[in-house]
């Protein structure tokens, strides 16, 4: 009858009890053939375990001190990875040559420079701003809590003479922040600026230095 529970001998139950650490398909095709319940389904059997509490032991993860079965070795590789595979020597065909520039998302030029990449450790080259790069190589890099202003407003002129190293307080006091908009200004207006926000600026260091 479809839905109704198979009967177990006490003997069936207790063998299969002493079996329960066996892996079920295992512990299944074993019970049939001593018993002859070809009745029982493996779908029977785990059913069965599982309403006693019978469990396996088994957690699906590695336990401490387990060893793989595949330590040792080597996995084969397919026939068709022959041809993707990367060759000894071989350059991958999305590298630039040095010195490549681009024009990045927030405007500046960038350019492939010979100089290691922070965040990817033994890659000796790396992209950054042209306008940065070109500054530091006149005048070393750019200090500690400064950042390279466009004294121009075009933010691909890169001429070293164009950038000056400025408190990053300054920022907020030259950009639309506060109305001044530098970068849009008139050029006879924008010494006047940038005049205006270094005096505001120290006035704000004199200010947080403690009195003697």
């Amino acid at each position: 009858m479809k839905g109704g529970r198979i009967p177990y001998s006490d003997e069936e139950l207790a063998w299969i009890e002493q079996h329960k650490r066996m892996i079920r398909r295992e512990s299944h095709a074993l019970f049939v053939e001593k018993f002859g319940r070809d009745d029982v389904s493996l779908t029977n059997h785990t059913s069965l375990c599982k309403r006693k509490g019978w469990r396996t032991g088994r957690t699906g993860r590695f336990e401490k001190g387990t060893v793989s079965w595949n330590k040792g070795k080597s996995m084969p590789a397919h026939p068709n990875s022959v041809a993707t595979r990367f060759k000894k020597g071989s350059t991958p065909p999305n590298t630039v040559p040095l010195w490549t520039e681009r024009l990045g998302k927030d405007g500046y030029i960038e350019i492939k420079v010979p100089r290691p990449n922070p965040w990817v450790p033994g890659q000796e080259t790396r992209f950054m701003h042209k306008h940065r790069y070109l500054w530091e190589e006149a005048n070393g890099r750019v200090p500690e809590g400064y950042a390279l202003k466009c004294l121009d407003g075009d933010k691909t002129n890169c001429d070293p003479k164009n950038w000056e190293a400025i408190p990053r307080g300054m920022l907020p006091r030259l950009n639309n922040q506060h109305g001044r908009n530098y970068d849009a200004a008139p050029d006879e207006v924008k010494p006047t600026l940038m005049a205006i926000a270094k005096v505001e600026q120290a006035i704000q260091e004199t200010r947080r230095k403690p009195e003697a």
